[in-house]
């Protein structure tokens, strides 16, 4: 007997699917034929399919996803770009994740869930509630890769699974990635060394999402490099959004880069377009450019950058530029 024709959407995202690659695997199980479709305007003039799964994730897309949906009679949505997106059944959850569809040479998945933060950005505890425990590497790892990327939104919320994970990366000889960033409010002594034990596939990521976390960045920096941390080998997410201006920004950026970690500047969709964030984001968010000197220097100094003069005139060289004191 002929399985089903399924189509599998993706209307956004530059990553892998997660949610498409499990539901691959499952429908391949079933003998079904499975096609991906990265688009955001697709029509019923393709060849018809017996089921349609469309995954959105960002909100700006939500309408686009809704429209999509009422162009198949089978479709099912879902994904945090929607209202109420919708959970994997048990069966489908946990299983290994069909890499071959996207073509990756990586394994990818959640060993746990939730979050014991309430970041007022993320939508993750309104759709996952508290952290748990969902899983151990064995669940999503294939044995053809050398690397894993971990999506875990709070693991060190949860420091013996913590360690469990880590344990299994390093005795199959693993490089990983938590691509979600780590809780620099969560590191102890212990977890430091066994992070810094671990191979990475790029920079440790943390957050400095708000200059009243400078207490706890101090100290997290301070337990790092006891532990061996060298210099530029992690990556501060800073969320810029509503309730910042040009200097809450930029004092968390240079207290870093005076301290030799690599930053990455989150700008919400609210001020994206705002002159003074788009300025830092040209300096902060490149490595090579960051690391030459101050936002004034490079600016000033930096041809491909002389339009951002003017938020150097604006908001420093009016004003004494303030010291940023390393630790």
């Amino acid at each position: 007997m002929t399985g089903k024709t399924i189509a599998l959407i993706q209307v956004d995202g530059t990553l892998p699917n997660l949610a498409l690659m499990k539901l691959a695997t499952w429908h391949k199980q079933q003998g079904d034929k499975v096609t991906i479709i990265k688009d955001k305007h697709v029509t019923t003039r393709l060849v018809p399919f017996d089921k349609v799964y469309i995954s959105c994730i960002f909100d700006e897309n939500k309408a686009i996803a809704l429209e999509m949906e009422k162009q198949f009679e089978n479709a099912e949505l879902g994904g945090v770009g929607v209202d109420s997106p919708k959970k994997l059944p048990p069966e489908i959850e946990h299983i290994m994740p069909d890499y071959d569809l996207f073509g990756i040479d990586y394994s990818v998945g959640f060993t746990t869930r939730g979050c014991i933060r309430n970041c007022y950005f993320c939508k993750v505890p309104k759709h996952e509630g508290k952290i748990f425990a969902n899983c151990d590497i064995y669940e999503f790892w294939d044995k053809r890769h050398k690397e894993i990327i971990i999506m875990d939104n709070n693991i060190l919320a949860m420091p013996e699974h913590f360690k469990k994970i880590a344990k299994q990366i390093n005795d199959n000889k693993l490089r990983v990635d938590f691509n979600q960033g780590l809780d620099h409010r969560l590191l102890t002594p212990e977890l430091c060394k066994i992070l810094l034990n671990l191979k990475h596939m790029y920079e440790i990521r943390f957050a400095y999402d708000s200059p009243s976390y400078k207490p706890t960045v101090i100290k997290a920096l301070k337990m790092l490099r006891d532990a061996g941390l060298k210099d530029w080998r992690t990556r501060w997410y800073c969320y810029i959004g509503v309730n910042d201006d040009f200097y809450s920004a930029y004092e968390r950026i240079e207290f870093l880069r005076q301290n030799k970690q690599l930053v990455y500047v989150m700008r919400d969709r609210k001020v994206y377009n705002k002159p003074e964030f788009i300025a830092l984001s040209s300096w902060a968010n490149y490595p090579g450019a960051f690391k030459q000197g101050t936002f004034k220097e490079v600016i000033e100094y930096t041809k491909a950058n002389k339009h951002h003069q003017p938020i150097v005139d604006k908001y420093i060289n009016h004003k004494k530029e303030e010291k940023v004191n390393k630790l």
